[in-house]
């Protein structure tokens, strides 16, 4: 009995290429034997369906003859007689339409569905902690790193192959990149593509490899970088600097520097946001009659005047002298809390004096 694809996909006869490519993905990703609750038997009745009516060819015969179409082929009514069915006897099947199924479709069967050509392996990132103080932290401050790391091999810039000689064609692919294997999976024998394994997808291979590197493109050396450390960052965070990890082989992207700020803390300030936090001691006297104090700051000492009657505990404003803003948008303020320091080993004639002030 002819079977309705159109039906098993849950299409009509109209649909559109997208629209059954579409509903097949839909369909796969519930059916999937591999998925908890999935079906087998439907999941080979989807792809049955889908490599008859997402293929141009084939769904035309199919709309002609029904699913009974390579049998009609055989017997010369014009059918498509390639066909080979789901009975395990093997079949092609396009990895580019199944690829995104279960996140990737070819790993679940050891290969991949991916487009022609390989994908350059990306050079690794390297993080780097870098110790820097307080006033460095909030002013900001430039270093000069040193780094053992993979760099594009300056004999053969990049390529792999000794300076003057040539590439030639794969003979495993001819110039293709992918070579086609039979792989037997829970659906039966499949013929995939996968990358070439003597090019590694390039198509191409080295004639003469390079003396320097010895056609790995990259070679190791030591490299010296101005690393600028911009004002206000703060303890724990991160700069990147794209591109300034290890190159890759073969001419592939370079990774990342990634640098770890550790600022190492001050016993005179802490901070709070881009707020910076002291504390100054005055006497009773200057705390009743006020006056004028000296505060340390990360801009050196600023005149403090204080208002008679302050009171231990109290905290100053000094506007615009604390942590430089990464926006650049000005800096914060420094506060300044005061602790009346109480006077000890006062002579009698001393105490009496405060008794009389009530002090």
């Amino acid at each position: 009995m002819s079977k309705d694809y159109y039906n098993i996909l849950g299409v009509n006869k109209n649909a559109s290429a997208d629209e059954i490519k579409k509903a097949f993905r839909e369909k796969a990703h519930k059916h999937h034997p591999d998925k908890q609750g999935g079906d087998e038997a439907k999941f080979k009745e989807l792809n049955e369906a889908y490599q008859v009516l997402g293929d141009v060819k084939k769904r035309a015969q199919y709309d002609q003859f029904g699913s009974d179409f390579a049998q009609a082929g055989r017997g010369g009514a014009g059918g498509y007689s390639g066909f080979s069915g789901f009975d395990g006897g093997g079949f092609n099947i396009n990895m580019d339409d199944l690829g995104d199924i279960m996140g990737g479709f070819g790993d679940i069967f050891g290969f991949s569905g991916g487009g022609q050509g390989r994908r350059h392996q990306r050079g690794h990132d390297i993080e780097v902690i870098l110790n820097i103080s307080f006033t460095e932290a909030v002013f900001g401050v430039e270093r000069e790193i040193s780094l053992k790391k993979n760099v594009t091999c300056s004999r053969c810039k990049g390529n792999g192959a000794e300076p003057g000689s040539g590439l030639e064609t794969c003979p495993t692919c001819k110039g293709s990149g992918r070579v086609i294997k039979m792989q037997r999976t829970i659906l039966g024998n499949m013929q995939v593509q996968s990358t070439c394994p003597t090019c590694s997808g390039e198509g191409k291979i080295i004639k003469d490899k390079c003396h320097q590197c010895k056609g790995s493109g990259i070679q190791s050396e030591i490299v010296n970088l101005n690393i600028k450390i911009p004002a206000g960052i703060d303890n724990g965070e991160t700069i990147r600097y794209s591109g300034q990890g290890e190159a890759a082989p073969s001419g592939g992207q370079s990774g990342d520097l990634y640098i770890k700020v550790r600022v190492a803390p001050d016993k005179r300030f802490t901070r709070q946001g881009f707020d910076i936090l002291s504390k100054a001691e005055i006497g009773v006297a200057t705390a009743v009659l006020g006056g004028k104090i000296d505060v340390e700051t990360v801009d050196g000492l600023v005149e403090l005047k204080i208002p008679e009657g302050t009171q231990s505990g109290r905290v100053f404003k000094l506007k615009g002298k604390g942590v430089s803003q990464l926006n650049g948008r000005g800096r914060g303020d420094h506060l300044v809390e005061v602790i009346v320091k109480t006077p000890t080993g006062l002579t009698r004639k001393q105490k009496e004096q405060l008794k009389e002030l009530g002090i």
